[in-house]
């Protein structure tokens, strides 16, 4: 069986794509979609099992995968695995630049040291990624980069310090998007709402009722997204298709930011049909017990 994916075959054929954080969630689907269209996929994470698993996954399925175990944090270690890419593959096409992560928290209870924490990873690391992919390579041979953010319209109460990075994210990539078209370098963002993805467990048991009972009854959609259906947006963006768009974020939030209180208590529905299109995609066990 092979990723149900809505592009056509081929569509990647002899290009080679850097997914960071791709030994899970989100990273891993787009990774398995990239490979299925014809991309060599640059696996990157820190941890090796991870990855590694995800490349067998891949080539399992008749895909290409290579793996590089890096802190996206550590100049040096990023420079080594995209010159490794490079001297493995002979080019760079595309960077989805997903590794990230962020915890709930109020505001004030926030240190100083989780808050640099998480705009090092999820700001500084992508910005470090981005910079040394277009340095060593992207400037002279153009190509394409999508930035991780997260869905925050209108703020992200309980989430100061992730929203503060990944809007930092979104500003970034509009401005390298100026800077580097000349190069025939695109630069674009990809904004998820509430997924569901393996990332759903890594929170603490006491947000384990707000994820099941609150999230989803915010989102007009009424339900979580699907791992596939943000990678659809991702490989969009990254292919040829996307030709003509660069500075722009696109939104996979089943209309989150768009939903007020002062409105009224959002229908309950089940009309909005997800895409499944992941094959080897795992339901987060937190969402087990939603009924």
């Amino acid at each position: 069986m092979k990723y149900h994916t809505a592009f056509a075959d081929g569509l990647f054929d002899g290009q080679t794509v850097i997914v960071t954080g791709g030994g899970s969630g989100i990273g891993r689907c787009t990774a398995h979609e990239l490979a299925r269209l014809g991309a060599t996929v640059a696996l990157v994470g820190r941890k090796a099992e991870k990855i590694e698993a995800v490349r067998a996954e891949i080539e399992e399925d008749g895909g290409r995968a290579l793996t590089f175990v890096a802190d996206i944090r550590d100049e040096v270690a990023v420079g080594a695995m995209i010159d490794g890419v490079i001297a493995a593959t002979g080019r760079i096409d595309g960077l989805f630049n997903n590794a990230g992560g962020q915890y709930r928290a109020a505001l004030e209870t926030i240190s100083t040291k989780g808050f640099e924490a998480v705009v090092r990873t999820n700001l500084t690391g992508g910005f470090i990624v981005m910079r040394e992919v277009y340095t060593r390579w992207m400037k002279g041979h153009g190509g394409a980069i999508v930035n991780m953010i997260a869905d925050i319209s209108n703020g992200w109460p309980n989430f100061a310090h992730s929203g503060a990075s990944r809007g930092g994210m979104l500003t970034l990539s509009e401005s390298a998007a100026s800077e580097w078209a000349p190069a025939g370098v695109r630069v674009n963002t990809i904004a998820p709402g509430a997924i569901a993805s393996s990332g759903l467990d890594t929170y603490d048991a006491k947000d384990t009722e707000f994820i099941q009972q609150q999230v989803a009854r915010e989102i007009p959609m009424n339900r979580f997204g699907t791992e596939a259906e943000v990678s659809a947006a991702i490989v969009f963006l990254l292919s040829q298709a996307a030709a003509f768009i660069t500075g722009t974020c696109i939104r996979v939030d089943g209309g989150a930011p768009n939903s007020r209180p002062i409105w009224g208590r959002i229908e309950r529905t089940d009309a909005s049909k997800p895409f499944n299109g992941f094959h080897r995609s795992n339901a987060p066990a937190i969402l087990a017990a939603i009924d």
